[in-house]
């Protein structure tokens, strides 16, 4: 096999922009130089990040149709393997939300395997440094310190677009996929059992010590046969003991706070009750509010409300203070089902609220920024002309939303998290004004 210290440790595919961000955060703060691409770059911007041992291409797939994922997520991981990585990694979101119609999880491993081969399969969903178990194939998740199985999640079980109301993955998966399946279960995994044949094959990942574990099986056993795994950030974490063991990696780095920003700019297309809970925060801890029409931003006058966002921010940031523009304050403002009326309608929100965060960043000189909600860091990047992230400062009380900077176009060097719904404490939007990593 091809020496390992000469070619990529990793490549992934992110199915969405905060899941992108989460997975380099967990491989740049344990020491392997990553770079996350916004799309597909070309010579000159790889040429800028040639030393990277991981490469990762942020997507959209979390929020698309099976369709889509043929056309462009295909060719997206026809490029990933022409990185030449040991491993290519089709990352989802650590709660497994997906459907057969919109973010099937069971089509792009599918994809994966006409892309890189009809091996089986490696998925691994359980991450503990977030707060994500998997127990005998069934999934469980924090919320404001308890956990809960994942069909009676107080946000997860009643999700606006994927609500999960199965615990089980493999169940849930065989929604979206008629490829055959397997559990090699925690115990079966601590006891070295060989896995069972099948097209995709679920590792349970509860503690420190299966986690290990099953990173040892993936890359020692596993990886031989098939250079493509799925799964959540967990895939990362449960490789670096292993790397670390083989010498391939260094011990972590340390990391600087990045210090206070004057003034940032958050905008914000999450429907979740956390995120509802740290705008509150930062309204009540010295941010300016701007209440945002969520349809009116999707609908064809969306021009007249992104005029109107960005002059009532200005005029926040004007008076010296930073500013939170939100298209909802919790659940009880969701407007899906209106948005859902719509085709396109969600794409374009979160479109609209990159273009508002642009405007801002430009006009009243920011150097930081926050985008909220995983769809919409998704679409509205898009809209702010950045090519690459890097990690600028991982968050290790809140792994998953760090501060990154940002490579290309008019916002170079500008400094930005991307903050998915379920992440981050109350004060997370002070927390990232102040540059402070606790």
């Amino acid at each position: 096999m091809t020496d390992t210290r000469q070619r990529p440790l990793i490549s992934y595919y992110g199915d969405d922009f905060t899941g992108s961000t989460d997975v380099m955060e967990a491989l740049a703060s344990n020491g392997v130089e990553t770079v996350l691409f916004l799309k597909i770059p070309d010579d000159a911007l790889i040429a800028r990040f040639g030393d990277a041992r991981a490469v990762g291409l942020a997507g959209t797939s979390r929020s698309q149709t099976p369709e889509w994922m043929e056309v462009h997520l295909s060719a997206a991981l026809a490029w990933l393997k022409d990185r030449h990585a040991e491993l290519c990694h089709y990352k989802v979101c650590s709660t497994f939300d997906s459907a057969p119609h919109v973010g099937s999880i069971g089509r792009a491993i599918e994809i994966g395997r006409a892309v890189f081969g009809p091996a089986t399969i490696p998925l691994i969903v359980g991450a503990p440094q977030i707060r994500r178990y998997t127990a005998f194939g069934e999934l469980f998740a924090a919320y404001q310190g308890r956990n809960y199985r994942i069909d009676r999640h107080p946000v997860m079980a009643r999700h606006p677009v994927t609500p999960m109301d199965e615990a089980n993955v493999l169940t849930h998966l065989a929604r979206q996929t008629a490829l055959s399946s397997t559990l090699l279960d925690l115990v079966a995994l601590a006891s070295g059992a060989e896995p069972e044949t099948a097209d995709i094959l679920l590792v349970d990942v509860l503690d420190a010590a299966t986690q290990e574990a099953a990173g040892a099986l993936l890359w020692d056993r596993l990886r031989g046969r098939s250079r493509f795994v799925c799964g959540s950030s967990g895939v990362e974490y449960a490789l670096i003991p292993t790397w670390r063991r083989l010498g391939l990696i260094g011990e972590k780095p340390l990391f600087e706070a990045a210090g206070p920003a004057d003034r940032i700019a958050v905008v914000s297309g999450s429907v979740s009750p956390t995120t509802e809970r740290q705008i509150r925060h930062a309204l009540n801890h010295g941010f300016g509010g701007v209440a945002l029409d969520a349809l009116a931003l999707a609908g064809e006058g969306a021009e007249t409300e992104i005029a109107a966002a960005v002059e009532n921010g200005l005029d926040h940031l004007g008076q010296g203070r930073s500013v939170v523009l939100y298209s909802a304050l919790g659940p009880s403002a969701d407007r899906g089902g209106d948005l859902d009326a719509a085709a396109g309608a969600r794409h374009r929100l979160g479109q609209s609220l990159g273009r508002i965060q642009a405007a801002l960043v430009a006009r009243a000189g920011l150097t930081r920024a926050v985008i909220a909600g995983g769809d919409t860091s998704s679409h509205a990047l898009g809209e702010m002309g950045i090519a690459a992230l890097t990690l600028k400062m991982p968050l290790p009380q809140t792994p998953g939303s760090p501060l990154c900077v940002a490579h290309g176009g008019d916002c170079d060097g500008l400094e930005i998290a991307l903050k998915g719904g379920q992440v981050g404490g109350d004060d997370y939007f002070s927390m990232i004004q102040s540059g402070r990593m606790t």
